[in-house]
């Protein structure tokens, strides 16, 4: 049975950095690349980092009901087509999610039984000379990050789990063992224990 693992964060918390690691680390997981109406930036490529679509052809999807989540979020869409957890579930793989804490409340809201992972950075002052490192964006942009990161972190309780992302090696062994560890406990008991009750032939 495929495990859905949403993780969200602030922009600028470590998130991607982290998700890239943990799927070259950890087998058997899939990436959900979502989908957006906003243009490509720096060196993404369309069909992973994101799918780009214009807005007419993601409102048609909306129309059809493809989305198991979607939001817009300054002025662009995002969504999550529900084509993916298909495609993970044939696949026999769990499925990762990087999608916002709006997205991840409607999904959770749908798949009551995905893990979900909030991580943030130590601080503010943190986070923001992290923003103001990839030198990405401007002043305003910046600004608005860190205003909406005050926001989103008010709803780290909603989370299963929560990561502070202090020094990479420690979050990213954290977050691998939180998918070992779910894997464990999601997995069927009778599947793990009749092959040792047999042995004893109960």
């Amino acid at each position: 049975m495929t495990t859905v693992f949403i993780i969200s964060a602030p922009s600028g918390s470590g998130k991607s950095t982290l998700v890239a690691r943990l799927l070259n680390q950890v087998p058997g997981l899939m990436f959900s690349v979502s989908y957006t109406t906003r243009k490509p930036r720096g060196a993404e490529v369309d069909g992973q980092s994101y799918h780009f679509v214009s807005r007419e052809g993601f409102e048609q999807m909306l129309a059809r009901n493809e989305f198991l989540e979607w939001a817009e979020v300054f002025g662009n869409y995002y969504g999550t087509h529900r084509g993916i957890l298909e495609e993970a579930q044939a696949q026999g793989k769990d499925l990762v999610l990087d999608i916002d804490v709006q997205g991840a409340r409607q999904l959770k809201g749908q798949i009551p039984e995905a893990v979900t992972v909030f991580i943030l950075a130590p601080s503010r002052q943190i986070l923001e000379q992290r923003l103001r490192a990839r030198g990405e964006d401007r002043e305003d942009v910046i600004e608005r990050r860190l205003r909406d990161a005050a926001r989103e972190i008010g709803n780290y309780n909603a989370y299963d789990y929560v990561l502070i992302n202090r020094d990479l090696a420690e979050s990213d062994a954290v977050l691998s063992a939180i998918v070992h560890a779910e894997r464990v406990r999601r997995t069927r008991i009778e599947d793990r224990i009749r092959p040792i009750l047999d042995t004893f032939q109960v």
